[in-house]
């Protein structure tokens, strides 16, 4: 070991003083220039970002400005077109929807067009016969004339699916109304459904394909074809598509109605009422066409309280929806013959129901008023029914009703 191994008298400095190598300083310089390069990429990434946010707000800008072009046609439309407006739609979202349905260019059409007539903002719910490529002021134009949208089914309460001949006049049933509004214009000339198109395919298409709900599946497969549907389609208003087939035509409606029996408490609020949903929707049809609304819940405790026993209904209106006829009283050789819809001579309710209910008149069938009751008799000239619970005191109230000229 030398007297300096352990470095004991070796200068601090020594290192610092001595000379730069060559490769030390290339290393250095190529230490600077990358970072030097670093520094640029990331100046120019800083500068991209804001460039494309400045760009970005910069077009945002103008969209909500209304600076800017966008796509319209310049016509009054060429081949027809249906839209549907939905309950809820704002100005945007019609726009839309014509956009997508080939009406306009853009959504961006309509909209702007839309803001010289507030009219626009009034538009109802509902199918719109338009044309395909019309210019957005055409459209607006088209949209808020009253004559654009298609009309709307109005079904009353005991309204059934076929025409009556009352009076020496024509009573439209269910179907001719949904042939009425299932128009739609092609090549010039108006091309409807007819009401035997509709009921053909009311009578042969499978009932779930025609949209019947679970719970009356069974009673409408087992019922005669002519009648099954009858009372599905509850009284209300119904929107209808026009140009499409027959069977596309009743599943909307059969569908929307069973919205609306949902609403009303078929099925969820029967279970306590001793009948299935179908039989309350036949009771709440019976009940529609026995009484006014002021007496359904009345007549509904008729029902209960006959059904208890058993006994007959002894219902006219039943008779004559079988016979297809709108008097109120039947004779003797009707009350006689021998067909499930005669409630003279057979127990229980009928196969169907035998119109369409309202809302009031499934209300009653599922809570119908207290008592004892079991005749009743319409006893005013404005359909005012007298109610007893012995057929004594019935038959006095009839004859004075007869005798009153009431019927």
């Amino acid at each position: 070991m030398s007297g300096d191994d352990l470095g004991l008298f070796t200068d601090p400095e020594a290192d610092e003083r001595r000379p730069v190598r060559k490769r030390d300083r290339e290393r250095d310089n190529a230490r600077a220039k990358a970072k030097k390069r670093k520094k640029t990429i990331l100046w120019l990434v800083v500068a991209l970002v804001l460039a494309v946010g400045m760009g970005g707000a910069y077009y945002g800008y103008k969209e909500l400005r209304g600076i800017g072009s966008f796509e319209d046609y310049a016509g009054t439309g060429e081949a027809d077109a249906i839209v549907e407006v939905q309950d809820g739609d704002v100005v945007s979202k019609i726009a839309s929807t014509l956009y997508d349905n080939g009406v306009t260019a853009s959504a961006r059409a309509f909209v702007e067009a839309s803001k010289t007539d507030t009219r626009v903002t009034s538009i109802q719910p509902g199918f719109y016969l338009m044309k395909t490529k019309m210019s957005g002021q055409n459209a607006v134009a088209r949209m808020i004339d009253p004559k654009t949208r298609v009309p709307a089914v109005q079904i009353v309460g005991g309204l059934k699916l076929t025409d009556i001949q009352a009076n020496g006049k024509t009573v439209p049933g269910i179907y001719s109304q949904l042939a009425a509004a299932s128009c739609t214009e092609k090549d010039g000339a108006k091309v409807c459904l007819s009401a035997e198109e509709i009921k053909a395919a009311a009578e042969q298409t499978d009932p779930v394909a025609l949209g019947v709900p679970d719970w009356a599946l069974a009673d409408v497969k087992a019922a005669e074809p002519q009648f099954r549907l009858e009372g599905l389609i509850m009284r209300g208003v119904y929107q209808v598509k026009p140009g499409v087939s027959a069977v596309e035509l009743i599943r909307s409606v059969i569908v929307a109605s069973a919205q609306k029996l949902q609403g009303a408490g078929i099925p969820g609020g029967t279970m306590n009422t001793g009948f299935r949903p179908y039989e309350v929707l036949v009771i709440a049809s019976l009940i529609e066409k026995e009484a006014i609304e002021k007496d359904f819940g009345k007549v509904s405790r008729v029902i209960y309280n006959r059904m208890a026993e058993p006994m007959p209904l002894q219902f006219d209106s039943t008779i004559n929806y079988r016979n297809n006829q709108p008097h109120i009283r039947t004779s003797d050789a009707d009350r006689n013959a021998d067909q499930p819809y005669n409630t003279y001579n057979r127990q229980g309710l009928t196969p169907t129901p035998i119109g369409s209910p309202s809302q009031q008149a499934v209300a009653a069938a599922i809570n119908p008023e207290a008592g004892t009751i079991k005749f009743f008799v319409k006893c005013q000239t404005d359909g005012t029914s007298c109610f007893s619970d012995n057929l004594d005191e019935h038959n006095r109230l009839d004859q004075k009703a007869q005798k009153e000229g009431v019927y």
